[in-house]
């Protein structure tokens, strides 16, 4: 048996497959539609990726919840119930308020189970990049460390995932408050191409702009390819409903340098909500991110 459970919540985009292979648990999040609330599924049982999109290409509105406070007890309680502690890394606190009510569960349960953990690390990012370091969590309590020490760690290590996309339209971004650009990126878009990373406070940032896709795909590239630093491991791309485009940007990477992994998978429906469809991201571990991002 693990000496504890490693969970996510609805924004690392982790799917199924990677989940169990890596034994990852995650709460969720809620989100709505038309008034209509649905659970955030990283396996879309509720409604399908392609349809959940195409209703915002066509304007719908989604809306988005934290994670509940029962969801983060009920689950988390459990655990401890068997003996077990909890290692949560949640999406970046600049991007959700999450991890707070968190940290206020573990409180409650740490007093509930006088000998129990409950570990939360927030991770500065989300999306792939969360999954990564769920991922390199599971693989450090597979080498043996513990909660408290795999918690270390991912807090050590977390700036060193790397973050670099696109999106479609800023619009989606903006409406959610979910980025730092300057003004300017918010003007006339028209060919143009923003080039989106995460910065040192967990910020989506739109530092730079290019025109065209080729020219972003290439942008994306260069980026990851210098952040890895001579140690190409693992890359991952997330895309909302583009899986075709998050082919081509691989294939882009992979002229620059041969990674051994490359991990493709869909932004999930909180994440989605507000990069909007067309996104693709990119993600990998290497030098650690510095940047600060300003308007």
């Amino acid at each position: 048996m693990n000496s504890f459970v490693v969970f996510g919540d609805s924004t690392c985009d982790l799917g199924k497959e990677m989940r169990e292979k890596y034994d990852i648990e995650y709460v969720t999040m809620n989100y709505s539609i038309d008034d209509e609330e649905y659970v955030a599924s990283l396996d879309w049982d509720e409604q399908g990726a392609k349809k959940h999109y195409n209703l915002m290409r066509g304007g719908k509105r989604v809306f988005t919840t934290q994670v509940p406070k029962n969801v983060y007890y009920d689950s988390f309680k459990a655990v401890l119930e068997s003996g077990r502690d909890v290692l949560y890394i949640s999406c970046s606190s600049a991007l959700s308020a999450s991890i707070n009510t968190a940290i206020l569960v573990a409180k409650e349960l740490e007093e509930e189970f006088k000998d129990a953990k409950v570990y939360c690390v927030d991770s500065l990012i989300s999306s792939l990049g969360q999954g990564y370091l769920l991922m390199l969590a599971s693989q450090k309590r597979g080498e043996g460390l513990s909660a408290e020490e795999t918690a270390k760690y991912i807090e050590e290590n977390r700036l060193r995932v790397n973050q670099c996309g696109t999106v479609e339209s800023m619009e989606y971004l903006r409406r959610a408050g979910r980025v730092k650009a300057s003004k300017a990126f918010f003007g006339n878009l028209f060919g143009v191409k923003p080039i989106i990373i995460s910065d040192i406070k967990g910020q989506n940032y739109a530092y730079k702009k290019v025109k065209g896709t080729t020219n972003a795909r290439a942008a994306i590239a260069d980026h990851i390819v210098d952040a890895a630093d001579g140690v190409y491991d693992t890359i991952l791309i997330s895309h909302a409903d583009c899986e075709a485009e998050a082919m081509i940007l691989r294939d882009e990477i992979l002229k620059r340098a041969e990674f051994k992994e490359v991990i493709i998978g869909y932004i999930g429906p909180i994440v989605g909500a507000s990069v909007g469809p067309g996104t693709v991201i990119t993600f990998t571990f290497g030098k650690e991110v510095t940047i600060e991002g300003n308007e």
